[in-house]
């Protein structure tokens, strides 16, 4: 009960953050339209003609999960950068619960909200390009939990950073291009990139949506793949957060900014 109690606290604290700062909320909804809009032009100028649905299909899925994982990946991070510019940050353990607790809690509200701009997003690219994908729910909806869990582990070793040096504003803008380089990658073409977070649940993902894909199209190995991704991830990233969060109290830099 108390990690529902939680959860709930969390979400509607986000809720009452989106409807305080709606107008904020649209503006990055309409900038990441407009970033999709660029690259949708971008392959109706320069693009193979006889290759443009695919390539239009394929943009829209990436960019999609461009945006999931900076919001994801990042969201953590940023919090721990805004509590401690608050000057909250030590409130967070005061709490019984613990804070990574209360954050884990937090970036999965976050993340639910999120979604809903996602599919506006989705249905707003589709109808611009006329090019419409395979949404199967039932089958993106395990492999899309899987991603995000691996997504969340980032987010934590990126936050037992923000509790060191406060301020890692720079390394966020450049992990942008680095998390769109991993959700653009093509794995059949580089094997190893399995390893990565994110990218395997992309590449399935885009399978079910581009290719009619099933749940029982993928291999016993497909699906290995994304588990151990999710679980190791989630795993070292709260190991390296606790672990940061320990350096950060013994050399007393927790509460400073």
């Amino acid at each position: 009960m108390k990690w529902l109690y939680l959860f709930k606290a969390n979400f509607r604290r986000e809720y009452i953050y989106l409807k305080r700062y709606l107008p904020n909320t649209i503006s990055e909804l309409i900038t990441f339209y407009a970033i999709f809009l660029f690259l949708f032009f971008g392959i109706q100028i320069v693009g193979d003609p006889s290759t443009v649905e695919v390539n239009v299909q394929n943009t829209i899925v990436n960019y999609l999960f461009w945006f999931l994982a900076m919001m994801v990946m990042q969201g953590i991070g940023w919090s721990i950068m805004n509590e401690a510019q608050l000057g909250t940050l030590e409130q967070l353990y005061m709490s019984p619960m613990g804070a990574w607790k209360i954050l884990l809690s937090r970036i999965v509200s976050t993340t639910i909200i999120q979604l809903i701009m996602i599919i506006i997003l989705l249905y707003l690219s589709m109808l611009t390009t006329n090019t419409w994908l395979n949404v199967d729910v039932l089958s993106i909806i395990p492999i899309l939990i899987l991603t995000l869990v691996s997504m969340i582990g980032v987010s934590f070793m990126i936050a037992g950073l923000a509790i060191i040096f406060k301020q890692i504003g720079s390394f966020l803008q450049i992990f942008q291009f680095i998390l769109m380089g991993l959700t653009f990658a093509p794995v059949s073409s580089m094997p190893f990139l399995v390893f990565l977070p994110v990218v395997k649940g992309v590449d399935m993902s885009r399978g079910i949506m581009i290719h009619n894909y099933g749940l029982g199209d993928f291999s016993l190995g497909d699906y290995t793949a994304l588990i151990v991704n999710a679980v190791v991830y989630l795993i070292i990233g709260i190991a390296v957060f606790k672990r940061c969060e320990r350096t950060a109290m013994i050399k007393g830099v927790l509460g400073q900014h």
